[in-house]
């Protein structure tokens, strides 16, 4: 019979180990720095910061760590502006945010469109990425319940649109590098 012999006081003054915790997820990292633009609409600013406040933060964690934030009147003064920006070739990408309601000259459902096509024109034309998170509600209403629940779906673009946009970043790193490598093209 084998017994095997233990020392009491050891066993009594062993902890169990730690128990690890989740890791922060871990993000690739960019080739060369990236600098993206954010241009925020300021009708319903407070609504609308909350998509800037996550994207910042989501971004940093994706090392898109030079953003710079631009404001406009509202969503339909972003597409110049985003042109305008692209047109410098400072900026690897740009993100818009904006919340288009109902009220005022124009239809939100025209300005939505509008805008939406306006942004993907800029991207076309000048290849670097444009990215929504201008939103239009089919009811929004001015109450307090709304206006909390519009703040949370905003934090969560944000999260989503720096999401998409570092992969898209990476996506286009790796693709450039191939087409210098004439591996595409």
């Amino acid at each position: 019979m084998n017994q095997m012999l233990q020392d009491p006081q050891a066993e009594t003054s062993q902890t169990p180990p730690p128990v690890p915790a989740d890791p922060a997820p871990s993000h690739p990292r960019f080739a060369k720095p990236q600098r993206v633009a954010f241009v925020q609409a300021c009708w319903h600013r407070d609504v609308v910061a909350e998509a800037r406040i996550a994207f910042m933060k989501e971004a940093e964690a994706r090392h898109l760590t030079h953003v710079d934030v631009f404001e406009v009147p509202g969503s339909f003064e972003i597409p110049l502006h985003a042109q305008v920006l692209a047109k410098t070739r400072r900026y690897t990408a740009i993100v818009a945010a904006g919340l288009v309601v109902d009220g005022g000259i124009y239809r939100h459902e025209f300005v939505a469109d509008t805008v939406i096509k306006a942004l993907m024109d800029v991207q076309l034309r000048t290849e670097v990425p444009v990215f929504s998170a201008v939103l239009t509600p089919q009811q929004f209403h001015e109450t307090e319940v709304h206006y909390d629940f519009f703040r949370k779906h905003f934090a969560i673009k944000g999260v989503e649109v720096a999401t998409a946009c570092a992969e898209t970043l990476h996506g286009l790193e790796r693709l450039r590098g191939q087409v210098a490598a004439g591996i595409v093209g």
